[in-house]
């Protein structure tokens, strides 16, 4: 059994909102921490039609609780006219609640009950390297980090059976979309620029809808949890920069199946970009669980030069290459980052044999730096 690095939060004494995508383990890790809590299980159709048909039933049902017991309501998101019994249920019979969903989309439309601020709000993120015993980097490239996807060694038929998943549930269930051919469309162009500078009209242009429906469809793929956005890091201006955020999917293995990329191999271009993709998603997940917040960017001149990744205020900058030797041209990122920022620790990602030095610049094995990264030796706030 995989031992999770999440931990939610303040469960002791505070209700939670806990999100992530489908399939990440939300339900599985729950289940494990909380085997005797009450559960509501919203994507059972006989749950949710009484719930719907008749609210005021989780009231009456959880009258008799005692005062602190954890209740948990699975994808809460199905269901929003609950969070008013919740409310009630928290303020006046002094309940603690978990609250799960694969979507904050309809929780944030006007009228909704967001409880008063008396909820915290827990991320989960696909599994991360720290988490899996015997880590295997080919694998998680190719398959990406979804529990079901990399623990099978051809993930293919369930990658693909989770695209229609969602596509069924997230996008025509919830009715998130008025017309499912162009977002189907969208979802590829979506993958195509993953690692690359956020531009509406150029995906609009290979979709063939406008600029305004692709921002739409954007923020549909981030409220449910499918999509990232990592700012540009400005707040130091010494030279031109860009200022457009990046896109990145959030997991490797769907971006490949909707790329078509399969069976990738050390040394070329495609696992190159998934090997980019997988480490940022690491790097997400990293200051995603310990909640440092706005603490992710990534830097680019106006004449191009760029680094993947800025921690915090600049304290690190990190290139990453699937190269098995880093060369000297290809530091270049990283020098001149540190021109402007000169205080800065220097990390270059690769497939190294062995850790280096070449000046400032520190070249890690990718499995080096994910072991470090995980035990707080590369960023600490």
């Amino acid at each position: 059994m995989l031992s999770r690095f999440f931990k939610i939060q303040d469960i002791e004494n505070e209700s939670v909102m806990f999100f992530g995508a489908r399939q990440t383990g939300k339900t599985t890790l729950l289940k494990q921490l909380f085997p005797s809590a009450r559960y509501y299980d919203l994507l059972k159709s006989d749950e949710f039609e009484r719930l719907s048909r008749s609210p005021w039933l989780l009231r009456e049902e959880l009258q008799d609780c005692s005062s602190g017991e954890l209740i948990i309501i699975d994808e809460i998101q199905k269901l929003p006219v609950l969070l008013d019994e919740v409310h009630w249920l928290m303020v006046n019979r002094d309940l603690r609640f978990l609250l799960t969903g694969s979507s904050a989309r309809k929780l944030r439309n006007k009228g909704v009950n967001l409880l008063g601020g008396r909820a915290l709000t827990n991320y989960m993120f696909p599994l991360v390297s720290a988490e899996i015993p015997d880590f295997d980097l080919d694998r998680a490239v190719n398959n990406g980090m979804l529990p079901r996807h990399y623990l099978v060694e051809d993930a293919s038929r369930r990658i693909r059976g989770y695209v229609g998943n969602y596509l069924q549930t997230e996008i025509i269930a919830e009715a998130l979309v008025r017309n499912l051919p162009a977002f189907t469309r969208f979802l590829e162009a979506a993958a195509l620029t993953s690692g690359e500078l956020l531009s509406y009209n150029n995906v609009a242009s290979d979709c063939g809808v406008s600029a305004v429906t692709v921002k739409s469809y954007f923020e549909i793929l981030s409220d449910t949890l499918i999509g990232y956005t990592v700012p540009a890091y400005t707040k130091v201006v010494k030279r031109k920069l860009i200022q457009t955020p990046k896109f990145y999917m959030f997991d490797v293995g769907i971006t490949n199946y909707l790329l078509h990329r399969s069976h990738l191999k050390q040394g070329s271009p495609e696992y190159g970009h998934s090997f980019e993709q997988f480490v940022m998603l690491e790097l997400i997940a990293y200051m995603g669980y310990m909640q440092y917040d706005n603490a992710l960017s990534y830097w680019r001149t106006g004449s191009g030069i760029e680094v993947d990744a800025v921690l915090g205020n600049a304290q690190v900058a990190i290139e990453i290459k699937s190269s098995q030797e880093v060369r000297n041209n290809q530091l270049g990122g990283l020098r001149s980052f540190a021109t402007d920022y000169p205080e800065a620790r220097l990390i270059m990602v690769s497939l190294d044999k062995n850790r280096r030095r070449h000046d400032k610049i520190e070249i890690i094995p990718v499995r080096e730096f994910l072991t470090d990264l995980w035990n707080g030796k590369i960023y600490n706030e």
